[in-house]
């Protein structure tokens, strides 16, 4: 036997020496061999480090030993059916656990609502333990195998997913791996001055290297955080902090960062998590005269995870915090021989479906989503209207400099239409890092308060509630013909406002993101059986359209896609197209009612929605009115 087999069987062996059952031995091995040679290989380009190698491999065995039987049986049943979460059923809803209901037991007792809503894909934001005051809204981690105090405990974590489980519903964290927080046990004993807890992190005794850096990699925020780097006086020296001070950028050439941040990830894994959204994903890697950003290494690291998932938690979802264009996202889906995320985030198309709003033109998004629907059919977007974070306005300003926008002179005017400033908005918001140099500036606002529901409400004015609710529905209902899984913003079910007590609490006054935060208002969320409340007819009309996508197969993921000119600059128009089946969806983004000559065809198409017949051509849509037309 030659020595490559001889050790790679010696490695099998000591991978399989904990596990006792001869089923799940069986099961361990087969997935072990499967991967292995990749496995290493990868591992030995990054690091070249047998030993840490074989201590990996031995702890992915003792994972797989200490996950439950019941994961383990949901990943068999997900490893049979690998195309299980690219089904028209899958809606998702993200929310703070604080907010949402307390603690992670009170998200429990409220799983009912969650299945009114019919989602059955949830996002618990940040719940690690983290510091007060110096959280980032719960992404500078402190310890990764703690619940924030005060929403549980990890018992009450394994608790709530089985529930879940149980009840079809998968849920979804965040992995922080890009850094930790500076209260880390690691960072601690860096400060100390110890040289291998200093090797995990970015430490330097003076400027000349930190400034070669600043040279070439980009400020993330440039006006609360400027600088890629902070000072620590007592230490004498600098340690990388790409994003805050309190946030220690880890240094992934150190093998050891790797093994332990896998250790985490798997601990996690177990504890029934099903979705781990990956925070930062193109910052992992640093190197010299680079912008640190999407650098191959992170594809090498994000191929081993998926490997390591493979091996021993198989039914877990990588989903890909990316913030680039959807065809630049693209390279961490890896290819289909060697997938990396299972799903990435569609930023850039809900930045541009703000900018349809605040223009009425429709032809950006159009050429937005021309390009997303021209990608891979195994692709799988998350799309959203809202999310936790602050909106940026990252568009093609090359296609829009051809209409004569300006980059900056936009950017202001989208800034000013979302506060109620200019282009006879009625939206609500604040911007969030501002810069007074550039101009540039990030938006703050939930769905309800951008279309106009906080001012109608306001102003006590029945007409333009109305208008606004109506705009709320498109929104949604366009949301959900696009190509992957749509996911709520917990309180848009309801139209939720800003929350601008935010700016009552020291610790949060500082970042308007705490803006589109706030706590969830089950006084309001009452109201969703009264169809004349605003949150009686949002919940309904959203709960149609829900229960529209889950009926009909050509919202399914493998669908085929694409947009359809409408002769108007308002109207947009998508068509969906499986198994002999057909949809043309018509959206009207601005107040007033257009007519969309749409090339389909000819013949009588039912409206989903009314349940009326109605030929296609020729439609005349209300303002922010829409159609979902089937093919009859």
């Amino acid at each position: 036997m030659g020595k490559k087999k001889k050790k790679k069987k010696d490695i099998i062996k000591g991978a399989l020496l904990r596990s006792p059952a001869a089923e799940d031995t069986m099961e361990f091995k087969g997935r072990f061999e499967k991967h292995h040679d990749e496995l290493r290989w990868l591992y030995m380009e990054l690091y070249d480090n047998g030993s840490m190698f074989a201590e990996l491999c031995g702890r992915l065995a003792q994972f797989y030993e200490e996950r439950g039987s019941a994961l383990k049986a949901l990943d068999r049943k997900r490893e049979a059916d690998p195309d299980w979460y690219k089904q028209n059923d899958m809606l998702g809803m993200m929310f703070y656990i604080d907010n949402f209901a307390g603690t992670i037991n009170g998200v429990k007792e409220k799983l009912s609502y969650i299945e009114q809503c019919k989602v059955n894909y949830i996002h618990l934001m940040p719940f690690l333990e983290t510091p007060k005051g110096r959280s980032d809204g719960g992404y500078a981690v402190s310890d990764f195998r703690k619940v924030q105090k005060g929403l549980g405990t990890m018992e009450d974590l394994e608790s709530f997913t089985a529930a879940c489980h149980e009840k079809g519903v998968n849920v979804c964290m965040d992995f922080v791996m890009n850094h930790t927080s500076e209260d880390h046990e690691w960072a601690i004993k860096a400060r100390e001055g110890d040289g291998e807890y200093m090797s995990r992190y970015f430490f330097f005794e003076n400027s000349y290297i930190p400034s070669l850096y600043e040279n070439t990699v980009p400020q993330v925020f440039p006006t609360t955080a400027p600088g890629n780097f902070t000072w620590l006086p007592e230490q004498k020296h600098f340690v990388m902090t790409s994003f805050y001070p309190y946030q220690w950028d880890l240094n992934y050439k150190n093998p050891r960062v790797f093994n332990e941040m896998m250790y985490n990830f798997l601990y996690l894994a177990n504890r029934g998590i099903d979705v781990m959204r990956i925070d930062a994903v193109p910052y992992i890697w640093k190197e010299l005269n680079t912008q640190c950003r999407n650098l191959p290494q992170v594809h090498t690291i994000v191929r081993l995870m998926r490997l390591i998932s493979e091996i021993v938690c198989p039914g877990i979802l990588l989903l890909g915090e990316v913030v680039m264009e959807p065809e630049k996202v693209t390279p961490y889906f890896g290819t289909p021989q060697k997938p990396e995320c299972h799903m990435l985030y569609n930023v850039t198309t809900m930045a541009t479906t703000w900018h349809t709003v605040a223009t009425r033109d429709v032809s950006l998004l159009k050429k937005q989503l021309d390009t997303v629907f021209g990608l891979p059919g195994e692709y799988l977007f998350l799309n959203y209207l809202r999310c936790h974070d602050d909106i940026g306005w990252g568009l093609d300003y090359g296609a829009l400099a051809q209409k004569g926008m300006e980059e900056r002179a936009h950017k202001k005017y989208l800034n000013d239409y979302f506060q109620g400033y200019a282009g006879e908005s009625n939206s609500r918001g604040e911007l969030y890092n501002y810069d007074p140099v550039t101009g540039d500036a990030r938006f703050c606002g939930t769905t309800a308060s951008m279309c106009g529901i906080e001012k109608a409400g306001f102003e006590q004015d029945s007409t333009a509630m109305e208008r606004a609710v109506q705009l709320d529905v498109m929104l949604h209902a366009y949301m959900f013909v696009q190509s992957g899984i749509p996911v709520l913003y917990s309180g848009d079910e309801i139209g939720q406002v800003n929350d601008y007590g935010y700016k009552e609490d020291k610790d949060k006054a500082g970042d308007s993101r705490f803006l589109h935060r706030g706590r969830f208002d089950w006084d309001l969320a009452a109201n969703i059986s009264d169809r004349s409340s605003v949150q009686g007819k949002l919940f309904e009309r959203l709960g149609q359209l829900e229960e529209i996508r889950r009926r009909q197969k050509v919202f399914v993921s493998s669908a085929s896609v694409r947009t359809v000119e409408t002769w108007d600059a308002s109207v947009l128009c998508v068509e969906r197209s499986f198994g002999g089946e057909k949809m043309v969806a018509l959206f009207n983004f601005s107040e007033t009612e257009k007519t969309a000559w749409i090339e389909v065809e000819d013949g009588v198409y039912l409206d989903l929605v009314s349940g009326s017949n109605v030929q296609a051509n020729g439609m005349k849509v209300p303002g922010y009115g829409f159609y979902y037309l089937k093919k009859a």
